[in-house]
Order: C-alpha cells, then structure tokens, then sequence
C-alpha cells in the first residue's frame, strides 16, 4: 500500500544505524524521495533512461521535449509525429515503448491516486503489461514518480556496482548478499538506494 512515513528525522534514524550510510549522509546531505508531480513524464524519462548513460539520456531528453511542445502527456505523446521522435534521437523501438505508456495511461489511472492501493508488487504487476516496461522501469516509477519509500532496485548496474564498491571493496556480491546489507535500511531503502547512486556517481 502506498503509506509515507519518513521524515527527515525518522530516516536518518534508520539510515544512521548503517555506519556507510551515516557518512554517505554527511557527505551528500538530504536526498528525499518525493512523488512525481508528473507521473507519466517519469515514466517517459525511465523509457528513454532505459540501456543509456545519464549523459545521453539527458541529451535526448532535451531534444524529445520540444516535439511534445514542453508538455509531456499521454495526449502529446501520442499526437506526436514519429519521424521528429526519431530525429531527436529516440530508436522505433523506444517511441513504440512511449506510446504503449501514453495509451496504458488514457486507459488506466496508473497516477499515484489510482495505485495508491496497490502493493510495491502489485504495482511492478500492473506497471509490467505495458510494452516496453520492464522490472527495472517499473521500480523506477515507484521510486521517483510515485515516492515508494522502501525499493530496492537491484536490476539497476550502478546500484549493484556502487553496493559492490561500499560493502564488498569492489569484490562482487551476489543479490541475496546484497539484500541482506538492505535489510538495515528498511523501511527506507529507497532512500539509501539515493545515497548509494550518489556515491557512486560522484
């Protein structure tokens, strides 16, 4: 169900417990986990995220925007003339993806109101029918567009990697170990999977 609980106080509490994550506190400050105020745009920015780099992404992402006119709905997406998708550096297969979203969302309230009382599993679950959506995608949308406080996204490279490189000096861990390290940041692994980002990208 979707229940936020974590104030600032309340988390770091949690977080501080982990002596690695008490020193990635002081040195990166508050990061939160707050709901999307578009939540089909942070689906968008997940699809067009999906096997690139932060840099490409972001390229792209700048040059997608004008087409849909700097408003990026289900509508827009939809409307939008393909051949400018792809000159702005989505693949076909990448704006059959959004237009699978753009659709899901005319047809279902998949906002946060409308899964509000869904599980994370069930959410993943309904996320998932949509072509294009995948685990990591799903976890994604959990995370920055509905707020879900407690996802671990263990599909996501830079996750495991930066795990792997504050627990383990770099060896290779395998996901059961990885999740037992996280079992310290419950009910808040969302938020320490923001400071493990963090770490790893700096």
């Amino acid at each position: 169900m979707d229940t936020r609980s974590g104030t600032r106080t309340t988390v770091e509490a949690v977080l501080r417990e982990d002596p690695v994550m008490a020193r990635l506190l002081d040195e990166h400050g508050w990061l939160p986990i707050e709901p999307a105020e578009n939540e089909f745009g942070r689906l968008c920015r997940s699809i067009i995220n999906q096997q690139l780099s932060t840099a490409s992404a972001a390229a792209i992402r700048e040059r997608v925007l004008p087409v849909l006119e700097d408003e990026v709905t289900p509508v827009r997406v939809l409307a939008a003339d393909e051949d400018r998708l792809r000159e702005a550096g989505l693949s076909a297969t990448k704006v059959r993806y959004l237009r699978s979203a753009a659709t899901a969302f005319s047809e279902r309230n998949l906002s946060r109101e409308g899964l509000s009382g869904l599980d994370d599993d069930e959410v993943i679950e309904e996320l998932t029918t949509i072509t294009g959506v995948g685990e990591w995608t799903a976890r994604m949308y959990l995370i920055f567009a509905l707020g879900r406080e407690d996802v671990l996204p263990l599909g996501d490279l830079a996750v495991r990697r930066g795990i792997e490189a504050l627990y383990g000096d770099g060896e290779e861990l395998t996901r059961s170990e990885m999740r037992a390290i996280a079992d310290a940041w419950r009910p808040y692994r969302s938020y320490a999977t923001r400071y493990v980002w963090a770490d790893y990208e700096s």
